[in-house]
């Protein structure tokens, strides 16, 4: 399979090229890339962009390809090979570079891989800017390469993840002396990634002596669904426990986002994740703005109404969050997917700075994991997915519930968001990454959830039969 948007290409390893992410679409879409950095950064001699991977099987063989095509284009490659997706958004700033590529598939299981593409400013590239590189991508066979004298540059940084690292500790939020004296026992799993280098480095500055590494070693090969979801962290789950440890920290194999096991061997929510650290900023930025996606809990809405802030809620995906979160000068900011996005240090979801964050609030607040996620509003949030009938148009289904569903205030941003009363919302849209359309449901019970998840399936479901019977 290979999906190309606006963010970047993604696909599963090996098969046909323009089917799936072969050798040939990753050339393709290199080329795509160099040509959209040169049309905005022309006529500079020199022009330079950072590459990374995350540890899955595939990144080495891909980083090289996608290296040695960017030198070939003639830009100076700065390589910092394994890495987190964060670390290399600031080494892009770090460096003065003109974009970034990360190669990784982020939550996606080991046969997937891609290419996520930077501006200057080491974030996502915007929808214009994609849509050019797409555009660019099918005019490959006409692109003019540099002679000998022209070639790329490579250079390493092998301390790259150091260097974020002690930009965090900077932070006036992070409370190092008070992390020590908490004398935290903590198990990370790092699903076989990156966050194996990154986040054991983390916790040894920040002062925690007592770390269990679970799953850390970089080298691929994924212990479990890499996604942090809580059905996938049961091993750690037990080890907090067996270990009466007082945390279980997860990452995705790209370090952009956190998932929280608590001292019980409970889940903490990775909807949570953003609230408590949230939480934490506000009352150190009393009446300051906040910003999630529309598939994210309420709670962090309550949150920054109880600090006399303004909450505000974007599309999905994070260039939408960090675009609204820049238009509403917000301090804090995220999605429900762990992913913390801090303004002070970067734009981008980072699950490193979550941590420092997270401990600092835990520390400080002298409570236990399980107590501290107590003390937020309680949400429950139903994650479902259907795939789609190519031949209906998803705009079709949408328009459908909609007009089923008018009587409720919507907003229409991102698919479509239906509210049915101040505590529960039904969330559908099409999914950036996947063949599908996604459907979360949010109330104050798990069943209740559930039970509005069920009734707009059907309702969909319905809806296509319905169609699909018309059209014979």
């Amino acid at each position: 399979m290979l999906i190309k948007s606006i963010s970047g290409i993604r696909g599963t390893i090996g098969g046909k090229a323009g089917e799936n992410l072969t050798p040939v679409d990753v050339v393709k879409f290199t080329i795509a890339y160099s040509k959209w950095v040169k049309s905005l950064y022309e006529p500079i001699p020199k022009l330079k962009v950072v590459v990374g991977r995350d540890a899955r099987i595939s990144g080495e063989s891909v980083q090289q390809l996608v290296i040695h095509t960017l030198l070939m284009s003639g830009i100076d490659v700065v390589s910092l090979d394994l890495s987190t997706t964060p670390t290399l958004e600031m080494m892009v700033k770090e460096h003065q570079a003109n974009g970034g590529i990360i190669i990784t598939a982020s939550h996606n299981p080991i046969q997937w891989n891609a290419l996520k593409l930077l501006n200057a400013e080491g974030e996502f590239v915007s929808e214009e800017d994609g849509k050019k590189i797409l555009e660019f991508s099918e005019l490959t066979d006409n692109f003019v390469f540099p002679d000998i004298q022209k070639l790329g540059h490579l250079t390493y940084d092998e301390n790259a993840i150091d260097k974020h690292i002690d930009k965090i500790l900077q932070l006036k939020y992070v409370d190092v002396n008070a992390i020590k004296k908490a004398k935290f026992k903590i198990v990370v799993d790092a699903v076989n990634s990156t966050g194996g280098i990154a986040v054991p480095k983390l916790l040894k500055k920040l002062g925690v002596e007592d770390v269990i590494e679970l799953n850390c070693e970089p080298n691929g090969q994924f212990a479990h669904n890499p996604e942090p979801l809580p059905e996938n962290l049961l091993d750690l789950s037990l080890v907090v426990k067996k270990n009466k440890a007082h945390l279980g920290i997860s990452v995705d194999p790209d370090v952009d986002r956190l998932a929280l096991i608590c001292e019980d061997g409970e889940p903490f929510g990775e909807e949570y994740t953003l609230v408590a650290v949230a939480d934490y900023i506000l009352k150190c930025n009393k009446g300051g703005n906040t910003v999630s996606n529309l598939s994210s809990t309420q709670a962090l809405r309550d949150i920054t109404l109880k600090y006399k802030g303004q909450y505000y809620a974007s599309a999905v995906g994070e260039v939408n969050v960090v675009r609204k979160m820049k238009e509403v000068n917000a301090i804090i900011g995220g999605e429900g997917n762990g992913g913390v996005i801090l303004p002070e240090l970067h734009y981008g979801r980072d699950a490193l700075v979550g941590i420092a964050l997270f401990l600092s609030h835990l520390a400080l607040s002298k409570k236990t994991v399980s107590i501290l996620r107590d003390s937020y509003p309680h949400y429950y949030i139903s994650k479902n997915k259907v795939e789609l009938d190519k031949t209906i148009p998803i705009s079709e289904i949408i328009e459908h519930i909609k007009n089923k569903y008018k009587k409720y205030p919507q907003n229409t941003i991102d698919g479509l968001k239906i509210e049915l009363n101040d505590k529960e919302w039904i969330h559908l849209r099409q999914s950036n990454t996947e063949p599908i359309i996604r459907i979360y449901a949010e109330s104050q019970t798990q069943t209740t959830a559930d039970n509005l998840a069920k009734k707009m399936l059907a309702d969909i479901k319905e809806f296509i039969r319905e169609k699909q019977n018309s059209l014979l």
